[in-house]
């Protein structure tokens, strides 16, 4: 027996052509797997029209970086508590009251919005993602988390269904860093990884005057509720994610890549649903080189302090290292000082993201590229610089709840077929590490065209939309079913 994910009809026929009907199947087949049959939510399907077009409507809000002629061909630089930010936070609780969901905000922004159950004492098995995006961001990355999250609720709402225990949708805070860098904040703070004032105090990379809490305040969405899972606590956590990379992250800590390196591994494997084991670790740090500026026409090489310069070897040393390692070594933003045509830096300040699905090599990568670049520093920069490292955040390596992984593999198998699921690892960061330190957790990934995120032109088409969703619905309807407490 098979069933289908509902279109209704009309609701895309303003999209252009990539995004319309005639771009999927008009229903995606669903295969049930051996005894799926018998469950009470067996016939459940999301609706896929409504699902994207919610996602693209609700994306007019931030949206940037226009690409092509048609009306989506856009990307979004919707950044943690701006001004878009706050539109889309307040459509999404307007959207969660109007399911009748209660609806609460903690002091970090994070949204919570939970749907009662029969036992509606209990913790509710949550369904979590961000809004927030890259200043140069697509459609799909954490968006699509939080709108499939906002179908499945519309599905179990229209469907009158009771499940036996409450469900929540959440929205995490900044989980970008992209604005306030530090990463996956407010759900790290939430897990009790990191103190509040480390969330509060965090500056805008672009205006230090201005910090997370008082934009929490100044759009009106710093809560009173303790950011804490002890005072607010999440029975498990499902996420639903683009993947977010060409290659296949494997657990025996080895990169798999695609023969066709124009295309992801998910995509030239024909795989639909990724199986997310857990996520590999990461570091991000601040280095700040001090030299001596002088005039370029006037000092000649061996009496140059070159902070620049020196800032250039260390990026190429960093991405040899890592190379060796076999893992990831980046810099994001890079500011200098006094910043004049005709004078060399004296200062710069670098970042540098240093990542690896093992924790001792990631430490092991880490004290060589101090190393090196403390070696560049004394004999490679003419008269030498000064350096300075700062840990900004650390997250470790994470493994997945094997309970919550065979929920999202059953709805997998159920939805799209044996051949077309593939158990893997996140090389990204996510809420989701977050919070599997106090909860069970896991993630459900689905194709993005190459692999490319963190982009304008960041794809997954309306059918790998539509079928993540279904499968973190009944994910989280397996979960529900074999819960005890």
């Amino acid at each position: 027996m098979s069933h289908l994910i509902h279109h209704s009809r009309g609701v895309l026929s303003h999209l252009p052509s990539r995004f319309q009907r005639s771009s999927y199947p008009s229903a995606i087949s669903i295969r049930t797997m051996s005894g799926s049959a018998s469950s009470p939510y067996a016939h459940l399907a999301i609706n896929a029209d409504r699902l994207n077009s919610t996602l693209h409507e609700t994306c007019e809000l931030g949206n940037a970086h226009r690409f092509g002629p048609g009306p989506m061909d856009t990307g979004m630089a919707r950044l943690s508590l701006d001004d878009a930010d706050a539109q889309v936070r307040r459509w999404f609780v307007a959207e969660m009251t109007r399911l009748k969901c209660k609806v609460v905000v903690d002091q970090m922004g994070n949204i919570f919005a939970t749907r009662g159950g029969k036992n509606a004492s209990a913790p509710p098995t949550a369904m979590g993602s961000h809004l927030d995006t890259q200043p140069t961001g697509g459609r799909y990355d954490g968006i699509l988390g939080v709108m499939a999250a906002v179908e499945a609720m519309r599905t179990l709402d229209e469907n009158n269904i009771e499940t036996q225990y409450p469900v929540a949708v959440v929205n995490w805070t900044n989980e970008e860093g992209a604005r306030f860098p530090k990463s996956l904040i407010a759900s790290h703070i939430w897990a009790g990884l990191s103190p509040l004032d480390s969330g509060w105090t965090l500056q805008d990379v672009g205006n230090q005057k201005l910090t997370m809490k008082s934009e929490l305040e100044r759009i009106d969405f710093l809560g009173e509720l303790e950011c804490s899972h002890k005072i607010n606590p999440l029975a498990a956590h499902f996420e639903l994610h683009i993947g977010q990379s060409p290659f296949c992250l494997h657990a025996a800590h080895s990169f798999r890549l695609p023969l066709n390196r124009t295309r992801s591994m998910l995509e030239e494997q024909n795989v639909k649903v990724g199986v997310v084991q857990g996520g590999q670790a990461y570091k991000w740090f601040t280095l700040d080189i001090e030299g001596s500026a002088a005039h370029t026409g006037t000092t000649p090489f061996y009496a140059r302090s070159d902070a620049l310069l020196l800032a250039a070897r260390i990026m190429i040393a960093n991405n040899a290292l890592a190379k060796k390692h076999n893992g990831l070594a980046s810099t994001g933003i890079l500011t200098l000082q006094p910043g004049s045509v005709n004078v060399f830096p004296s200062n710069v300040r670098m970042t540098v993201d240093v990542r690896h699905p093992s924790d001792e090599v990631l430490d092991a990568l880490e004290k060589d590229i101090k190393i090196e670049a403390e070696r560049l520093a004394r004999e490679e920069s003419e008269k030498g610089c000064q350096l300075k490292w700062t840990t900004d955040f650390v997250s470790p390596k994470v493994t997945f709840a094997p309970a919550c992984i065979e929920s999202v593999r059953a709805a997998a198998l159920a939805t799209v077929g044996q051949d077309a699921v593939m158990d893997m690892y996140s090389g990204a960061g996510h809420d989701s590490c977050s919070t599997s330190a106090v909860c069970p957790t896991s993630m459900i990934f689905v194709p993005s065209k190459d692999g490319v995120s963190h982009n304008p032109k960041e794809y997954t088409s309306p059918a790998e939309c539509a079928t993540g969703a279904q499968v973190l619905l009944h994910a989280v309807l397996n979960y529900d079913t074999q819960r005890t407490q």
